[in-house]
């Protein structure tokens, strides 16, 4: 009896299923690749309209990170600091009130239209985080955004996901300072920092919650 396809057609039907396999997985990867929300990764460092340096304000200037991220001790959130904050030094007859790296800031002043900063530490919508607990608890700014008065510019240094927020729950004494000292970022403790969060968790009775309600509500 004669075949009904020719012997070809076995190398065809191979070569077809090889194509559509490799065109499966590049469309999953490519589709991987560009939904990934950059947001999340260590290094992201967005472009921000204005050339802020956390190294000259916060390093060399020894600026407080709670001058202008105001709310951190007091709500959920740090907020980013209105333009009227960065008149306050650098507004008409003060430090570089006419720099053309400022026009921004300037303009934002006179129209009342915000500076759109660009957010770099994101977290999902489906987690909590509250900035007064962890600050007044003496969780440091460093622990979380790493030695930001080293940054000309910011980028994000941890990873921020539940594996790295679970691991300091589960054994908080080695991010643990006095809360004074939470915004003093180049604390150097004088004996193991782990014995003195140790004791401050004693102190205030700290218990970080590691179930699913403390973070996801």
């Amino acid at each position: 009896m004669a075949a009904v396809f020719p012997k070809s057609s076995d190398i065809i039907l191979k070569v077809a299923g090889a194509v559509i396999g490799l065109g499966a997985v590049a469309t999953v990867a490519a589709y991987a690749y560009y939904s990934y929300p950059t947001v999340i990764d260590t290094g992201y460092q967005p472009v921000q309209p204005v050339p802020y340096s956390h190294k000259l304000h916060a390093g060399q200037l020894g600026l407080d990170c709670y001058y202008c991220h105001s709310t951190v001790y007091k709500a959920a959130y740090a907020a980013i600091p209105a333009t009227q904050t960065c008149m306050n030094c650098h507004g008409e007859k003060r430090v570089k009130d006419s720099s053309p790296r400022l026009e921004l800031v300037r303009q934002s002043f006179a129209t009342g239209k915000p500076i759109p900063w660009v957010k770099i530490h994101q977290l999902p919508d489906y987690v909590f985080f509250n900035h007064q607990a962890h600050l007044n608890a003496g969780v440091s700014c460093v622990s979380c955004h790493g030695r930001i008065d080293q940054m000309i510019e910011v980028h994000q240094e941890k990873p921020l996901n539940m594996g790295f927020c679970l691991e300091c729950h589960r054994d908080p004494a080695p991010n643990i300072r006095p809360a004074e000292l939470v915004t003093k970022l180049d604390w150097v403790p004088d004996r193991d920092p782990r014995e003195i969060g140790a004791e401050i968790i004693a102190q205030k009775h700290l218990n970080p919650p590691v179930n699913c309600s403390g973070c996801h509500r």
